[in-house]
């Protein structure tokens, strides 16, 4: 394995990653607030999956969102 290309490879896939789920967090919880589904000072649970098959890997993150 090369070390170097594994890990910028990976650096590139979590920042994809965390930019493309901030993105998508920030949007729900806009249209959630504006369809009335919630106020906008609630605590969100959330949880985020990260599976990767052929080395068995599932790895969950549960936390919460404050939105203050």
């Amino acid at each position: 394995m090369n070390e170097d290309q594994f890990n910028t490879s990976l650096r590139k896939f979590l920042k994809q990653v965390g930019v493309t789920s901030q993105r998508e967090i920030e949007k729900a919880v806009r249209d959630a607030i504006a369809g009335g589904k919630i106020k906008g000072h609630e605590k969100l649970k959330a949880k985020m999956v990260l599976t990767i098959d052929s080395v068995g890997l599932v790895h969950e993150v549960d936390d919460t969102i404050e939105l203050g």
